[in-house]
């Protein structure tokens, strides 16, 4: 079993950490809320960390999943940073969905200093981070990806290496593209049906038996209509990720005039106070503009 470190235990990270603990690894934990890091290391045997650096220290791959890009790269490059303790030859591996460029930017800096770095956003939201079944995409150098695969496996299933540095992130900004724009068309839909009368649970079973069948409105659809909007993915979290989206358009010259739409149908969900619950809350937006709400009759 290895020496691995694990830093950001919030939704996705805490069930993560704990499955790579329960893999039999032995797992270095830090995270923003120190007391998440001391309550996973009592809880199953971790290493508690009061700084990144003392776990890069302790680990031979560190993994962290943190909120967004200036998160990854104070605990990466800042002060007591990962890379203050990583040694030569170590490797980090960042889970977090940042910004593409800005992740590239700290690879090469890492590599600078004689340490490997993984893009490996992941995707399976809290269900599958509990279970152990997240999707990887991986970016970076694949030499260094085939010698760690071994420890993405208590957390993930599916590992796709996608290229060099900054590649991973681009196949899961492209993923959360598509699952954003048709959550935006699952809401309209069934703001539009349900307000001309339809049962909601008839129209999700005709959609799943047409060409419209699709995994994120399956898996969504049934929180919708009990009302239950606890975050597996929050808003503000997919929010965030559309924003990286649309730089990544702008940085590439590639127009995504739907995707703009959809952020501010995001933007308006965070205004309503709705930015810690699940991103299937956007549907609210439109329930309250159309006066009608969306539940299984």
């Amino acid at each position: 079993m290895a020496k691995l470190g694990f830093l950001g235990l919030g939704i996705m990270g805490y069930p993560m950490a704990r499955n790579l603990l329960r893999g039999g690894h032995e797992v270095a934990l830090w995270s923003f809320t120190a007391g998440k890091a001391r309550d996973l290391a009592a809880a199953e045997g971790g290493v508690f960390c009061e700084t990144p650096r003392q776990v890069a220290e302790f680990a031979e791959c560190s993994f962290l999943c943190v909120g967004d890009t200036e998160m990854s790269r104070t605990v990466i490059l800042g002060r007591d940073g990962l890379a203050d303790g990583a040694r030569p030859g170590s490797v980090i591996v960042d889970a977090s969905t940042v910004s593409p460029s800005a992740s590239r930017e700290i690879s090469a800096e890492l590599t600078r200093r004689g340490v490997h770095f993984l893009d490996a956003p992941c995707t399976g939201s809290k269900p599958g981070a509990e279970s152990g079944n997240l999707t990887f995409m991986v970016g970076g150098d694949q030499g260094v990806f085939d010698r760690v695969r071994p420890f993405f496996e208590p957390m993930g299933k599916r590992l796709y290496y996608c290229g060099g540095p900054g590649m991973g992130l681009n196949a899961k900004l492209t993923q959360n593209l598509i699952l954003s724009n048709i959550l935006l068309a699952f809401n309209e839909g069934l703001v539009l049906s349900t307000k001309a009368g339809l049962d909601p649970g008839l129209m999700v079973d005709i959609l799943a038996n047409s060409a419209a069948k699709c995994g994120l409105i399956d898996f969504k659809a049934p929180y919708v209509f009990r009302r239950d909007f606890s975050p597996n993915f929050s808003v503000k979290w997919m929010h965030k990720d559309i924003g990286l989206i649309l730089e990544s358009g702008k940085e590439l010259g590639v127009p995504l005039p739907l995707t703009g739409l959809t952020q501010q149908m995001f933007q308006a969900a965070v205004a309503r106070g709705h930015g810690e619950e699940d991103m299937c809350s956007t549907i609210k937006i439109l329930e309250e503009w159309a006066g009608v709400e969306v539940k299984k009759l």
